[in-house]
């Protein structure tokens, strides 16, 4: 370890698991170890014998678990409204064709976000992000799409950035204009593409609204091909893409995600050995939604086993969302990847740290506890990690440092 500085803070007397892809034991747990953090990054990990003695800035954690921040890599934090009387509808027997009829679907929450103010939108968004700091999270990903349209769009992905400005949290923004085709373009779905290609996507990468560019590739979305176009004009522009795929049914969308270097491929039940194979080729991160799977009462799983054997970085989030995941819990979806997709709680820990962070670009810098990373970590009132996977329902949170500052 290199010579200390004053300002240097020893968090010190730690049980930590490191997540660390090259750790020798499960989770990459150390005991007796501390971090050394210089400014807003790790500096070293090392054992609590290595430390100096005297040093003036250093925090004894008595022991505790520490873990880097959790990653939640795949929401749609912003909207107006809700669905909680179209939820109960369907509960009642009656079909979403007939609520799509009725104005409720997508359309209901697009119509809410559009007539809701920034200042509204912000309030809501705010009460749903404090629930899942509180959980530890210190990065998140919040997607626009319940504008659809150019000014409705950049309003969601300005709360999305005020909300970073506010609190002490990352904020990874995706421009997801390709969500569903609005009711005026009803009848020409491609003019709609058109005016995300060359209106709505260049002008918001312009005044760097975002980061990466998603699409629903699906039967009640978008086509292969209407998703490919979007690809080549994200391409041209030099914008990351991800998508929405193989949820509904297979249609070859992680393949095409995988093809242009996609940085995930989410959702992904219907996923075939042809999309896996090109999703281990080109780097490509599973992202696991399991609330949606449940909240959707669906049946077909992602094929995890295959994913695991072939290698591909399994992702884990929480999808929240007004029409198919209301759930701020991203320690509820990491219980639910396990029981109901098969995941191992250590794949589960993996998927929103390292993995989460690979699906955002962040893989150099954000879910392992290594010198160089960015310090972001949880201190917690717990002997291991399987704990806040185990007991959804417990937070024993004792601590959340953010870039090195306890928040």
């Amino acid at each position: 370890m290199q010579q200390l500085h004053p300002d240097d803070v020893l968090w010190r007397n730690a049980r930590l698991a490191t997540m660390v892809t090259d750790a020798p034991e499960p989770y990459g747990l150390t005991e007796r170890s501390a971090i050394v953090v210089r400014g807003q990054a790790i500096l070293a990990v090392v054992p609590e014998s290595a430390l100096p003695s005297g040093h003036r800035n250093s925090v004894d954690l008595g022991g505790r678990l520490v873990t880097p921040g959790l990653i939640d890599c795949h929401t749609h934090l912003v909207f107006g409204g809700n669905r909680a009387a179209e939820w109960e509808q369907r509960l009642k027997g009656v079909s979403y064709q007939a609520i799509s009829a009725q104005g409720g679907g997508i359309n209901a929450t697009v119509t809410a976000t559009r007539n809701s103010s920034a200042e509204a939108l912000l309030q809501l968004a705010q009460q749903r992000l404090q629930r899942l700091m509180n959980e530890g999270v210190t990065t998140i990903e919040i997607k626009s799409g319940y504008g659809l349209n150019a000014e409705t769009e950049e309003k969601m992905l300005h709360v999305a950035r005020q909300l970073g400005l506010n609190n002490p949290i990352d904020i990874s923004p995706t421009l997801l204009a390709a969500h569903a085709v609005p009711v005026e373009y009803r009848q020409d779905p491609d003019a709609y593409l058109s005016l995300v290609c060359e209106e709505i996507m260049p002008s918001l990468w312009q005044k760097e609204f975002f980061e990466a560019v998603d699409v629903f590739c699906e039967n009640v979305g978008f086509t292969p091909a209407q998703a490919e176009r979007l690809f080549l004009a994200a391409t041209a522009l030099g914008i990351p893409v991800k998508g929405h795929v193989e949820q509904l049914s297979n249609l070859g969308g992680a393949a095409l995600v995988s093809r242009f270097n996609g940085l995930s491929a989410d959702h992904i039940e219907y996923l075939d050995e042809a999309g896996i194979q090109a999703m281990a080729q080109n780097g490509t991160v599973a992202v696991l939604l399991p609330g949606a799977f449940y909240f959707l009462q669906e049946r077909q799983r992602p094929p995890v086993e295959h994913l695991r054997k072939q290698g591909v970085p399994m992702a884990v989030a929480t999808d929240y969302n007004p029409g198919t995941s209301p759930f701020a819990s991203l320690h509820l979806a990491m219980n639910m990847a396990c029981v109901q997709f098969g995941l191992t709680p250590e794949e589960a820990w993996a998927g929103v740290t390292r993995h989460a962070a690979q699906a955002l670009g962040r893989g150099a810098t954000h879910g392992q506890l290594r010198a160089g990373y960015v310090a972001d970590f949880i201190v917690w009132d717990a002997d291991h990690p399987v704990e806040m996977v185990y007991e959804p329902g417990r937070n024993p949170l004792y601590q959340r440092i953010f870039r090195g500052e306890a928040a």
